[in-house]
C-alpha cells in the first residue's frame, strides 16, 4: 500500500503530466522522489542543485499550482537536494531547502596556494623573445552562440552554457562538463561560452586549451624544472576551458597537477568548462578524486541532431557562406547523414566544391552521387526519417498525418509500409521503429511487417507501390 506522500505525489504527477510535454515530464519530474508529508508540507528529493534551480526557474508556477490543488492554500513544498560530500567523498547526503531559499553552502576543496611574492609568472603560451606577457584566449570567433544551432538534442547544454556565460563562476554549473560523441558541437559550445564571457567581461582572463596541449606544456615544464610557473599561470585564469579531458586518462602526474589547479580555481570562484566524449561515470583511467570534482557542477550531454535541427544547421551554414541550394538537396543531405554535425557540414562543402570544380549546378542527382561517395567507407544505414519522407512523398501525405492516430485506410497503409522498410533497411529495434511512427509498440510493427508481406504476395497493385518506393529509398 502506498504511503500518503507517495499517493499525493502521484496525484501531483497526474496533473503535471497534462501541463508539460512528454520529454519535459520524463526529464524533470520522473526523477523526483517524494520523501514525506508533514503539516501540509510535501518534501521531494531532486538529484542535484542544478535540477532544483531548473525547477524553480521554469516550473515554479506549475508546482505551486499543483501543491495548492492537492493540499489547499496552506500547502508548501520543500526540496531535499542530493549533494556530494567533497570533504570525505562518502555517500551523497541531502540538504533541505524551501522553495523561497536559493542560498546554497557547499564544502569547498583544498587547493594549492599561489605564491603572491613571485614577480614573474611564465606564460606557457608566450613566444620566446617577447617581453610582454599576455594571455591569448585562443578562442575561435566563428564558434559563437550566433552560429550555434539550438535543438532538443542540445538544449540543456546550450542553456547551461549561456547561463555560465552570463555569470561565470556564479552559478551551480561549476564545473560545466559538456559531453557527447564526435562532431556534436562540444568544442563549438565551449568556445561560444568563452566568447560571450569575454564580450560581457573584457577584463576577465579566459583561456581555451586542449587536454593534449595542456599535457605537452606540463611535460615541458617538468623538463625545464619550472612546474611552479606552469601551475601559477593556470591558477591565474578567471575562466579555464579544457577540451577533451578524456585524454588525461592514464596520465597520473598530469591528472595530479590539474587536480590542484582545479581545486584552486573552484575555491576562488573561477569558472571551469570541460568537454569529454563520455559522461564522467564512463571515463576510464581517471583518478576518483578528479572524477568526483567533475561531478560537482553539471554534466550536460549533446546528442545527435534531429531532422529539423540538421536542416537548420545546413541552412545556417549556407547563409554564412552566402550560397543557396535547392530545398530538396538540403533535405536529402539532412535525411542521409544523421551521425554528427561535422559530417553534415563536410558533405555540404564537398557537394558545393564538386559542383564548382565541374561547373555543374547542384541538383538532387549530383547530391545523391556525392553522398554515396561521401559515406561509402562507413557502414551506411538509411534513416527511419528518410524512409518516412519517401513514403509520404509517394502517397502525397505529410509525415505528421502519417504519424497521427487516424485509421483511414490509405494513411494506415503508408504507416505500415514505413514500418516495413524501417525493419528491413535499418538496425533499429521494433520499439524504436514504433516510437518513430506515432508511438506504436513493437507488436504493431511486427503486425505491419506481416501485413505488408501478405499484401505483396496477394495484391499486384500494392506490390507495385512497394517496389516503386524501394527504388526511391535505396540509393543506386
Amino acid at each position: 500500500m502506498k504511503k500518503p506522500h507517495e499517493k499525493l505525489w502521484e496525484n501531483c504527477l497526474d496533473f503535471i503530466k497534462d501541463n508539460v510535454s512528454i520529454q519535459s515530464y520524463k526529464t524533470w519530474f520522473e526523477p523526483i522522489t517524494p520523501l514525506k508529508l508533514k503539516d501540509k508540507t510535501l518534501t521531494i528529493q531532486v538529484p542535484s542543485q542544478f535540477f532544483y534551480e531548473w525547477l524553480e526557474e521554469h516550473y515554479i508556477v506549475l508546482l505551486k499550482k499543483t501543491i495548492k490543488k492537492q493540499l489547499g492554500q496552506e500547502g508548501k513544498l520543500e526540496y531535499s537536494i542530493v549533494m556530494e560530500n567533497s570533504a570525505n567523498n562518502k555517500k551523497p547526503y541531502t540538504v533541505k531547502f524551501p522553495t523561497s531559499n536559493r542560498n546554497v553552502v557547499k564544502n569547498q576543496p583544498l587547493s594549492m596556494p599561489i605564491d603572491v611574492d613571485k614577480k614573474v609568472i611564465k606564460n606557457p603560451f608566450i613566444v620566446p623573445g617577447l617581453k610582454k606577457i599576455t594571455v591569448d584566449s585562443r578562442l575561435n570567433p566563428n564558434y559563437s552562440f550566433e552560429n550555434f544551432i539550438e535543438g532538443d538534442f542540445n538544449r540543456l547544454a546550450r542553456s547551461a552554457g549561456f547561463a555560465v556565460a552570463k555569470k561565470p563562476g556564479g552559478t551551480a554549473f561549476n564545473p560545466l562538463l559538456l559531453y557527447g560523441g564526435v562532431g556534436l558541437g562540444k568544442t563549438h559550445l565551449a568556445h561560444s561560452i568563452g566568447i560571450e564571457i569575454k564580450k560581457n567581461n573584457p577584463s576577465k582572463t579566459v583561456l581555451y586549451v586542449s587536454s593534449e596541449k595542456f599535457t605537452h606544456q606540463f611535460i615541458e615544464a617538468v623538463r625545464n624544472n619550472n612546474q611552479n610557473d606552469f601551475i601559477h599561470f593556470y591558477q591565474l585564469m578567471d575562466v579555464l576551458i579544457i577540451d577533451d579531458v578524456q585524454f588525461f586518462a592514464g596520465k597520473e602526474k598530469t591528472q595530479d597537477v590539474f587536480f590542484h589547479i582545479f581545486n584552486h580555481l573552484h575555491q576562488s570562484g573561477k569558472q571551469l568548462i570541460l568537454t569529454s566524449d563520455k559522461a564522467p561515470v564512463e571515463l576510464q583511467g581517471m583518478e576518483q578524486r578528479l572524477l568526483s570534482r567533475f561531478k560537482w557542477g553539471l554534466s550536460a550531454d549533446l546528442q545527435s541532431p534531429d531532422l529539423e535541427s540538421r536542416i537548420a544547421i545546413l541552412n545556417k551554414k549556407m547563409y554564412n557562406e552566402g550560397i543557396e541550394l535547392p530545398k530538396d538537396v538540403i533535405e536529402y543531405i539532412a535525411y542521409s547523414i544523421t551521425a554528427n554535425i561535422r559530417e553534415l557540414e563536410g558533405a555540404l562543402i564537398s557537394i558545393i566544391a564538386q559542383a564548382s570544380l565541374n561547373k555543374k549546378a547542384v541538383t538532387l542527382d549530383l547530391t545523391k552521387q556525392m553522398i554515396d561517395k561521401f559515406v561509402k567507407n562507413t557502414a551506411r544505414e538509411v534513416s527511419i526519417d528518410y524512409i518516412q519522407k519517401v513514403v509520404c512523398d509517394y502517397f502525397d501525405l505529410s509525415v505528421e498525418v502519417m504519424k497521427s492516430k487516424t485509421r483511414k485506410r490509405e494513411i494506415v497503409q503508408a504507416r505500415q509500409i514505413s514500418m516495413y522498410f524501417a525493419k528491413q533497411l535499418t538496425k533499429s529495434s521494433l520499439a524504436n521503429i514504433g516510437a518513430h511512427c506515432g508511438g506504436k509498440d513493437h507488436a504493431t510493427v511486427l503486425h505491419a511487417f506481416k501485413t505488408v508481406n501478405n499484401l505483396i504476395e496477394t495484391d499486384k497493385r500494392f506490390k507495385g507501390y512497394v517496389s516503386d518506393i524501394e527504388k526511391r529509398i535505396v540509393i543506386q
